[in-house]
């Protein structure tokens, strides 16, 4: 029985157990290998710090070869409004087995200087968000077709509210934040308790720029993701910047993976970068990877060009 309930795990039928009647206990936000350059997605305050209307587009797909394995395209936009106040908009498609969820996000910051020359910088940000959530158990080879608890679920609505904290310099950051502060309760058994919620998780990064040599930077970072009842998740990261053109690193997630990741400057503008994961788990036995893609175009006015941009 124990055999035959991982299999179908393996297999693809990931929500499904979610959705049964059990209390989830799990890391439920979308990951991304990449997260310093959606930073946005997970505190609100990054919203116009690169003093740029910077737009954002990612996709990633996970554990390939695994059927139902989540799939997720994100399509971000920030810029700052004058001095102080910075606002973004964020849209997510996550898709997991039987279950879709998008979500539309707005985010607004407002900057306090830390020194007098402005080297350092805090800002304090909000997040707003409205989620949709489709759930179709006729995808499912269901074994009691008349079983109670699997009842579609057709774009459900449910709000919810983040706020952050982001200090940052030309070659330093450190950010904490909460996305998402409200518990969404996905799914209830004649309104007892919820059998499959969102929990709230809080963010930890940071990173620091080393110049390495005149056409060489280095910037190792890292990220704690912590939520009630799940391991606390550890991304560490490096990332080398040659001739301000071209971005090679590596990660790794704390019992979960090890990734590659390339960037190139193609213009002022225009910025394109990979990643790779290789599962450190029990699971690469069942998936070859995960790919993440992400294109960024920044407004850059040649007269406002600096010689030597922002590494984050």
């Amino acid at each position: 029985m124990k055999k035959k309930i991982l299999t179908k795990l393996y297999k693809g039928y990931i929500v499904f157990v979610v959705l049964l009647p059990m209390t989830v206990k799990a890391q439920q936000d979308p990951q991304y290998t990449q997260y310093m350059y959606n930073t946005i997605n997970v505190n609100p305050a990054y919203a116009g710090s690169r003093e740029v209307l910077s737009v954002f587009g990612m996709y990633r797909t996970q554990w390939i070869g695994l059927e139902g394995a989540p799939d997720t395209g994100v399509f971000a936009a920030h810029t700052p409004i004058g001095k102080r106040v910075g606002l973004g908009l964020t849209f997510i498609s996550d898709r997991i087995g039987i279950s879709e969820e998008s979500t539309i996000s707005a985010d607004f910051s407002y900057t306090i200087p830390m020194s007098s020359d402005e080297s350092y910088k805090l800002a304090l940000g909000l997040k707003g968000t409205g989620h949709l959530l489709n759930v179709d158990f006729t995808k499912l080879n269901i074994w009691n077709p008349n079983d109670p608890h699997l009842n579609n679920i057709s774009n459900r609505f449910s709000p919810n509210v983040g706020a952050g904290a982001y200090l940052y310099s030309d070659s330093f950051y450190f950010g904490l934040s909460v996305p998402n502060m409200l518990e969404t309760k996905h799914y209830n058994d004649n309104d007892r308790e919820s059998l499959a919620s969102e929990r709230m998780h809080g963010y930890l990064i940071s990173g620091y720029v080393l110049d390495m040599s005149a056409n060489v930077k280095l910037k190792p970072a890292v990220m704690l993701k912590a939520v009630k009842g799940a391991p606390l998740q550890i991304d560490l990261s490096a990332n080398a910047l040659f001739y301000e053109k071209f971005t090679l690193g590596v990660a790794w997630r704390w019992q979960a993976a090890l990734s590659a990741m390339a960037g190139f400057q193609v213009t002022d503008g225009w910025f394109i970068g990979y990643s790779y994961d290789a599962e450190t788990t029990k699971l690469a036995n069942y998936n070859s990877g995960s790919h993440e893609i992400f294109l960024r175009y920044e407004f850059v006015k040649k007269v406002d060009r600096v010689v030597s941009p922002r590494f984050f």
